[in-house]
């Protein structure tokens, strides 16, 4: 009796015993978290957060944006949130972002590496890569650029070739409903391809498309739970399934894809003349073979190379996408674009950038189609490279920066009907008007350095589609303006009907 007595009295004693080290335990992790993520003094205001995961439950996975305007209206221009572990602060209103980035700019310039852009990227490439790296590949890339035709006519006229491509297939499809997320994704992506690769797909190729829809399902999945999970407890959710390892998987495709690419071209690369991108990237890695602190390596052309084909693919293309939509939706828009392009193209010569400054009203659209289109909402986020002073609020070393576009393009004091599509926010007696407080491709010295690639495709691709084609609403069908939420917002799937026009 005794001895069972014992026995009982032991395993009560194991049990409390290892209830106290497991509250223990949990008492030094919370303890932790709250030294590590607790707000310095004059800290932005914000909302509570959660130990660990911080505000992440508190935004909408699918709209995170628009969770923060409510919280921006609340706690002022310049709102603290946490992303799990990752402290982070929305600058809202034109005249903070300005001083961010033009004025105290060089406490500004870095991304922030989060565990998953980490481990597919490790501070290579063109977007997310900082110091050395990144101001190495970002005069490279431009230098490049240009050579190869970047507001150049021959890189132009590859564009209205593409165009007239794209104009083909979709008037193969004679007026019935179609999905242009293929089409128009095609034929954007093929002018980036033409300048990195040196060669354009056909729409129908297996391989373009396999590749096409790998870059498609790895921007959409980035903003789901389980990768910002990721981004808080990657030593356990690395072992987990689910659709982080769908990204990672993909990332890895896409990867090995230009690394084909390269070994290719190394095959007949002839250094005195360069080809494309990976030609020029292989030069300039032969001018750097014995150095060692040089970013012109194997692992940054693929780098380099995978960004560039990501940001000339998706970000014009859910433009191009988004614009066909507002243009359905809107046909008294659509008539007044007919209209001008009937004046000053007419219906068989193709349009080029010179017709720009004659054509306000379509460039207008265009511009207002940035501005609703919204797709990329907070903008690509920076992170403080040292300690710094914003509206007399204390700002320290890396605190991730989040621009909140969506707040400037729907401000009710820039914009007469700020919900509302409405070309003439961009026209004034009938001239275009810039605006200030337009910055659909971010200011400063980390700007997107595609702006004026991409503002060269919109306007040919646009202009071609709308003058060739009337475009409709399916019959008893209902578009949506509704956006899918990724690494850019694009639109929901959706059928359209572009009828020819006579």
């Amino acid at each position: 009796m005794l001895s069972t007595e014992d026995t009982l009295e032991a395993a009560i004693r194991a049990l409390l015993h290892f209830r106290t080290l497991l509250l223990a335990a949990v008492t030094f992790l919370f303890l932790a978290n709250y030294l590590k993520t607790r707000r310095p003094k004059n800290y932005p205001p914000g909302p509570w957060r959660l130990p660990f995961v911080g505000n992440l439950f508190q935004l909408d996975v699918k709209q995170p944006h628009v969770v923060i305007q409510k919280f921006v209206k609340k706690y002022g221009n310049l709102t603290s949130l946490d992303f799990g572990t990752i402290p982070s602060v929305v600058i809202t209103g034109l005249p903070l972002i300005k001083e961010a980035f033009t004025n105290t700019e060089q406490n500004f310039l870095n991304r922030p590496v989060t565990p998953l852009r980490k481990r597919v990227f490790n501070n290579n490439g063109l977007i997310m890569s900082n110091g050395q790296t990144w101001k190495e590949q970002r005069r490279f890339t431009m230098t490049t650029l240009k050579n190869f035709g970047l507001g150049k006519r021959s890189l132009e006229q590859r564009i209205q070739e593409e165009a007239n491509y794209l104009v083909e297939a979709i008037g193969a499809d004679k007026g019935q409903p179609f999905d242009p997320h293929f089409k128009i994704n095609s034929a954007v992506s093929n002018i980036i391809c033409s300048i990195t690769f040196g060669e354009r797909f056909e729409y129908e190729d297996s391989l373009f498309q396999e590749l096409l829809r790998l870059l498609d399902e790895a921007s959409c999945l980035e903003s789901s739970m389980m990768c910002q999970l990721y981004n808080v407890f990657p030593t356990i959710i690395k072992y987990l399934p689910g659709s982080h390892q769908t990204v990672l998987r993909n990332w890895e495709k896409l990867k090995l894809f230009i690394s084909c690419m390269m070994d290719s071209h190394q095959k007949d690369w002839n250094p005195d003349e360069p080809r494309d991108f990976i030609d020029a990237f292989l030069t300039e890695m032969a001018k750097y073979r014995d150095k060692t602190t040089t970013s012109f390596n194997k692992e940054n052309l693929i780098y380099s190379t995978l960004d560039l084909f990501f940001a000339g693919s998706e970000t014009t293309s859910n433009i191009l996408r988004w614009s066909l939509l507002y243009i359905t939706t809107n046909p008294e828009v659509q008539e007044k674009v007919h209209s001008e392009i009937d004046r000053v193209i007419g219906h068989r010569r193709q349009p080029s950038t010179g017709d720009r400054d004659a054509m306000p009203y379509t460039n207008a659209v265009i511009h207002e189609v940035l501005r609703m289109g919204n797709i990329i909402p907070l903008n690509v986020p920076r992170e403080m490279t040292a300690d710094s002073t914003l509206a007399g609020f204390h700002l320290p070393k890396g605190t991730t920066i989040l621009t909140n576009l969506t707040g400037l393009h729907r401000d009710p004091k820039e914009w007469a009907t700020p919900d509302t599509f409405n070309p003439e926010h961009f026209l004034e007696n009938g001239q275009f008007k810039k605006r200030d407080s337009f910055l659909p491709f971010s200011m400063g010295k980390r700007a997107c350095p595609g702006e004026q690639l991409a503002r060269t495709e919109l306007f040919i691709f646009f202009t071609a589609l709308m003058q060739n084609f009337t475009f409709k609403p399916p019959v008893n069908e209902t578009l949506s303006l509704k956006f899918r939420n990724g690494l850019t917002l694009a639109p929901v799937s959706h059928r359209i009907c572009a009828v020819p026009r006579q």
